[in-house]
């Protein structure tokens, strides 16, 4: 967990985690995408839970809930809890991480939060952070925590995560991750961050960029989303959060069995780029 303040300055940290990683070739066979993951029993003691962060937005219908499958979803709860699900079982199957097969999610006010060392924030680009929530965030990074920001798409959703941002730390900005930075290379050697789509959109286009259309103010069209970026938020020579912008790596998990293209394509490389982030998070 992260200790509290001792009131020196120096935030102590102390993760109790007993982490051993898998060297997984750079050449792994995933199973068939057909053979989808079975939802495995929950057990007492994991050194990892995947913890996603629950928030507030903005706007009515389309902006901070929407209607799919047959429910209302916030905008935080996009793709949950299938997403982590299928994901914890691919995580515990291509690392030795001691793997909590149930997910969670908390407020950013929860002082739980301190008990674990990563958390994930999906589809933040109507996000907004009251001032206790900032003021735990930014208690959170600074005592060592690692925040992953997921599946938001175009230039105003990725001004909305900065703005958010600021109010966290107004001295320090986003910058893309260099290509040489470890975190490309902690189990799986990748050229960059892969770009996956949201399965309904490449169902729609057959791209690896989700259309314009579906997301918060489309300025600058298909140039505005074409792109991924994958950016970290660093204090000092610290990576302390990263972002996949222009991308929804949480749909290549939770997507992963309905169509053997799209797993092939971008669920393998989903999974790749997410063992990286979460081995570096629990290794820096």
């Amino acid at each position: 967990m992260i200790m509290a303040d001792n009131g020196s300055g120096d935030i102590p940290v102390m993760w109790r985690w007993a982490i051993a990683i898998a060297l997984v070739p750079s050449a792994v066979v995933f199973a068939d995408a057909t053979d989808a993951p079975s939802k495995a029993s929950n057990a007492q003691e994991h050194n990892f839970t995947f913890v996603r962060v629950r928030y507030d937005s903005v706007g009515g219908y389309g902006e901070s809930w929407y209607h799919y499958d047959g429910r209302d979803w916030e905008r935080w709860e996009t793709d949950y809890p299938e997403a982590e699900e299928n994901f914890l079982i691919r995580l515990r199957e291509l690392t030795t991480i001691d793997v909590n097969p149930k997910p969670m999610h908390l407020r950013l006010t929860d002082t739980r939060l301190f008990d674990y060392p990563l958390i994930y924030m999906c589809d933040p680009g109507w996000q907004f952070l009251d001032d206790d929530e900032v003021k735990a965030l930014r208690a959170y990074l600074l005592r060592g925590g690692f925040l992953w920001i997921d599946d938001f798409w175009g230039i105003a959703e990725l001004e909305n995560v900065k703005e958010q941002m600021l109010r966290v730390f107004p001295d320090l900005e986003w910058k893309k991750i260099p290509l040489d930075h470890p975190i490309l290379k902690m189990v799986f050697p990748l050229e960059e961050c892969p770009q996956v789509p949201a399965k309904i959109f490449f169902d729609m286009s057959g791209e690896s960029f989700d259309m314009p259309d579906g997301h918060r103010e489309p300025v600058g069209g298909i140039a505005g989303v074409k792109d991924q970026h994958f950016l970290g938020l660093f204090d000092g020579d610290r990576l302390m959060a990263v972002a996949t912008h222009n991308n929804d790596i949480g749909d290549g998990w939770e997507r992963e069995m309905e169509g053997e293209e799209y797993f092939r394509i971008f669920s393998t490389k989903s999974y790749a780029i997410s063992v990286n982030i979460i081995v570096y998070a629990l290794t820096h």
